[in-house]
């Protein structure tokens, strides 16, 4: 394992324990009821600093910990201080901490010249950009298309009788679907799509013999079905391009 892999790794390893291991409901309750005022506030800030320290064994370079300490306080502080605890709070919450871990990696880094020379090699790899832009292209304009194609029935249903199901539910669980069968593709692993659909078809169509359910699983299924049909494509073409 080369050196930058280890500084990278020892790094996250500190982040994980310090913001999901060591911490504690009660601290979290703490800091969210008091704020700035929480001690725990101080101590987790502290804790992350010093993790990070023992864990990259470099006795004599304090920067990096107290550097990270010093942030960390100031990301949970604006965490706390949002209006609302949320999904979208806790990821720019994560990120932010992240990017911290990676400036921090970089300074510690001591081959930064082959960084760069390797970064820009990967982001001008044909593989990168054929993988990537397939996944954009099953999260979000696949979905876009699915929700116009099958508007008219959505709202014949909504006619009927209001959609019984979780806000924005439809839209995330395809989300996940798309994003697992281009996977499946690109790994080859054709057989396990089959499961999946049977799986889907079944569990839908167990609730289909009351009232309007029926309608609602054939709506369902017209947009399961185009969900797959198009992710397949995609990953198809991908895979040709790269293998």
């Amino acid at each position: 394992m080369n050196d930058s892999l280890l500084i990278a790794l020892q790094l996250l390893l500190a982040h994980v324990l310090t913001d999901f291991v060591f911490q504690t409901k009660a601290w979290v309750s703490h800091k969210q009821q008091l704020k700035a005022k929480s001690w725990f506030l101080y101590f987790h800030a502290i804790l992350a600093g010093l993790l990070t320290y023992l864990l990259l064994q470099q006795w004599t370079s304090f920067l990096v910990p107290i550097g990270i300490a010093v942030t960390h306080f100031f990301i949970d502080l604006w965490k706390l201080r949002a209006k609302e605890d949320n999904l979208k709070v806790f990821l720019i919450d994560q990120f932010l901490h992240v990017l911290v871990l990676a400036l921090a990696w970089w300074y510690l880094n001591a081959e930064q010249v082959e960084v760069l020379k390797g970064l820009k090699e990967f982001l001008t790899s044909p593989y990168f950009l054929a993988i990537t832009t397939g996944y954009l292209l099953v999260i979000f304009p696949v979905g876009f298309i699915i929700g116009k194609a099958t508007k008219k029935w959505q709202e014949e249903i909504a006619e009927e009788e209001a959609l019984s199901s979780l806000e924005s539910a439809g839209r995330v669980i395809g989300i996940f679907e798309r994003i697992l069968i281009f996977t499946l593709i690109l790994t080859d692993n054709f057989g396990a799509i089959g499961f999946l659909i049977g799986a889907k078809s079944i569990l839908r169509f167990g609730d289909s013999k009351t009232g309007n359910a029926r309608k609602q699983t054939e709506y369902v299924l017209i947009g399961t079905l185009m969900s797959f049909a198009l992710s397949i494509l995609i990953g198809s073409l991908v895979r040709v391009l790269i293998f």
